[in-house]
């Protein structure tokens, strides 16, 4: 990461000012990767498991009958979910909005230039949050039909 010999070395002494690593970029990578090994399980398992939550947010979006999908599947993202009204229902997108936020649901609602809603399921996103979308999701299209 940082090689203190650059600074030793007789030539640098002339030409290099030695300074002072980025400690709290070092330390704050030291604490991720921790945090990554030690309650993840490592790169491998938080792969598996921003997938999972990526296919349990998806296959709702795709299943339920008041939301549609803004992105072509094979170009989904893992992370940034985004979906809109299906076709007939934009009427309730406010609707949702507030049934959302009354469940906790905060964040969700989709950029400025777009609408819709889009969910970051970020490597520190629990999956119990997704599982509570998802929830949210089935119980506003079980008060809508």
């Amino acid at each position: 990461m940082v090689d203190f010999r650059t600074h030793a070395a007789e030539e640098a002494k002339n030409i290099s000012m030695f300074n002072t690593p980025p400690v709290s970029a070092i330390f704050v990578m030291h604490e991720t990767l921790k945090w990554v090994k030690n309650t993840i399980g490592g790169v491998e398992n938080m792969n598996k498991l921003n997938l999972k939550k990526s296919a349990l947010l998806y296959e709702e979006i795709d299943r339920n009958s008041m939301f549609r999908g803004t992105a072509e599947k094979e170009d989904r993202s893992i992370m940034n979910h985004c979906w809109v009204m299906a076709e007939g229902r934009e009427n309730l997108q406010d609707a949702f909005m507030a049934f959302a936020k009354e469940r906790g649901m905060v964040g969700i609602k989709g950029h400025r230039s777009v609408g819709g809603f889009r969910a970051s399921l970020y490597n520190a996103c629990p999956i119990e949050a997704v599982e509570a979308l998802v929830q949210c999701m089935q119980d506003f299209e079980k008060a809508n039909k």
